[in-house]
């Protein structure tokens, strides 16, 4: 009889062990991202206020600078903004560039703590999103490449 339950005992073990084996504590695409908590200890570091002075849009838009906005949008914004008009954490970014003014998106860039603190339309959005924008350190050079992807999504030639 003993033997017949020792088969059944390891095979009840085998299968516990596989299954705790399979939860993982590693977050999900699904699980919401804490953003606040990622950027709790960062200060932001960016210069003087961009004016409509120091952005100069281009036509026809430059292929190098839409790519790297691109790579830098697919690693640093993706998680918070979707190409369309559809809200993920933050807003989407499809039309952005009818919307507001380049000066006004690269200082979001660029400048986020100051708008949040100056800007009403940068304060309604985080009103609206209810989670405040991290501060991605990008530079004026990023930020521009940015803008040119954004215009380009926008379909901008």
């Amino acid at each position: 009889m003993k033997r017949n339950i020792f088969p059944s005992v390891i095979c009840i073990l085998v299968l516990m062990v596989t299954y705790v084996a399979c939860i993982s504590k590693t977050p999900t695409h699904k699980d919401p991202l804490d953003t606040e908590a990622l950027t709790r200890n960062q200060t932001e570091v960016h210069g003087t206020q961009v004016t409509a002075s120091d952005v100069q849009i281009t036509h026809p838009l430059n292929a190098q600078w839409v790519a790297a906005g691109k790579n830098i949008y697919d690693v640093k914004c993706s998680a918070c903004h979707k190409l369309t008009t559809e809200k993920l954490v933050g807003p989407g970014w499809k039309g952005v560039t009818q919307r507001r003014k380049p000066e006004w998106i690269m200082n979001m860039a660029t400048n986020v703590d100051m708008m949040l603190e100056q800007d009403p339309e940068a304060q309604r959005l985080l009103q609206e999103c209810i989670v405040r924008m991290p501060n991605q350190n990008l530079t004026l050079d990023e930020a521009r490449k940015v803008l040119e992807f954004m215009r380009n999504n926008d379909g901008d030639k």
